[in-house]
């Protein structure tokens, strides 16, 4: 009776274990569907701001307009059509028409109380200013009227991944280009992992070969507590300590820059190189150790031509894993980096990364809109880099295994 009750608790764990594991493995695959179903429909939006049309005059030839170039229009920094390779006759200077400006060209009496006349005076108004761009509410615009409705198409995959502007909230034409943010994270990642790397290799050889029993088992609590303090608690360090110092020392107006970004995320990747690398280390065969102080080498010979070439495959896996650290970090490095969406040419620049835009705009995106699709798509890109970090880190670790 014992035994039979025995072997079915034993099959009722087992079968609650399936369960679980089947259970988070779908979650898991339904997560990653979601995130990508959302993001992809960043493409199957139109490269104009929803509900509005921009129009120009029938005899303007002008095509091809990119989200940069109607941005520059309606911000004023193109003001002539030659410039965009057409002519009008006698009208050169580009005249912009929102649905502010009607009140400009028609007076306000002739606008009726419910806007009923407006598509007629949109006509109108194109009619007699053939050098007019209008950016309207698509309700008035009359598609058989005598002028034309540019068609930018939809937000092109080239635009997105390769477009050096960030203006989700751009109008006429919202600016998705993710360039930018994707080099900002890449920069400040990078240079975090070479600023860690010695440090944390020089602390793993250190309390693994080198210090005492009672150092060592000082070393590895002080280690884990900096693993456990919460991301936000760096940031406010940085922005107390390390942006000012960075603004003096550099003679900057703002010392929110990739720097201070990497500073941070280097003292943050340093628990996960340190700890990784020194289990690495402390794998290595006592044998190993011990034939090469018997052949007459030192204890930094040992570690320089034995220990270090053994454990090289665990210490590469503790820099990858941090850099996975360093590329998924939002709060801190939100609070350091300055968060401007500019392509980074030195150090001492601010920028943005994938974390920090997601965390500071999607509260703000309108749910199913083109910005809170990019968001996503944004979470894509970081998805893919995390998973090519775990496949290299697997990979170092198998071939860890097959050495050992």
């Amino acid at each position: 009776m014992f035994i039979k009750r025995k072997y079915f608790f034993e099959y009722l764990w087992e079968g609650l274990l399936k369960i679980s594991g089947g259970l988070t493995s779908v979650a898991i695959l339904l997560i990653v569907i979601f995130l990508f179903s959302e993001g992809i429909g960043i493409f199957n939006n139109s490269a104009v701001e929803e509900g509005y049309s921009i129009i120009v005059g029938k005899d303007n030839d002008v095509e091809n307009l990119s989200g940069e170039k109607i941005k520059d229009i309606f911000d004023q920094k193109i003001v002539s059509w030659k410039t965009l390779g057409t002519t009008i006759e006698n009208h050169d200077s580009i005249m912009l028409l929102r649905l502010d400006d009607i009140a400009s060209y028609v007076s306000e009496n002739k606008i009726a109380s419910d806007f009923s006349n407006l598509p007629q005076i949109i006509e109108q108004i194109m009619k007699d200013n053939p050098s007019v761009i209008g950016f309207l509410p698509s309700e008035y615009i009359n598609k058989d009227s005598d002028y034309r409705i540019l068609d930018l198409g939809k937000i092109k995959p080239k635009d997105f991944f390769f477009g050096k502007q960030w203006f989700p909230t751009a109008q006429p034409s919202p600016l998705f280009g993710v360039l930018p943010i994707v080099l900002g994270t890449l920069l400040v990642s990078l240079i975090a992992i070479l600023i860690a790397l010695p440090f944390g290799l020089a602390v793993a050889i250190y309390s693994a070969e080198l210090a005492s029993e009672k150092v060592a088992k000082l070393i590895r609590p002080v280690i884990e507590l900096l693993a456990g303090i919460p991301s936000v608690v760096y940031g406010f360090f940085g922005l107390i300590v390390i942006v000012p110092l960075i603004q003096k020392l550099f003679n900057l107006d703002v010392g929110e820059t990739a720097l201070a970004g990497s500073i941070i995320l280097a003292i943050m990747a340093l628990p996960t190189i340190i700890t990784i690398a020194q289990d690495a280390i402390m794998s290595t065969p006592r044998s190993m150790k011990e034939a090469s102080l018997a052949l007459g080498a030192n204890k930094w010979q040992t570690i320089k031509k034995v220990i270090i070439p053994y454990s090289i495959s665990g210490i590469t896996a503790g820099v990858v894993l941090g850099i996975g650290r360093a590329i998924g970090e939002t709060m801190a490095v939100l609070m350091v980096t300055g968060n401007a969406a500019v392509i980074p040419t030195t150090l001492l620049e601010p920028v943005r990364t994938i974390p920090a835009t997601i965390a500071a705009e999607l509260g703000e995106a309108p749910k199913g809109g083109a910005h809170y699709e990019a968001l996503f798509a944004l979470g894509c890109i970081l998805f893919i880099f995390t998973l090519v970090i775990n496949l290299i880190v697997e990979y170092i670790s198998s071939k860890n295994k097959n050495k050992a």
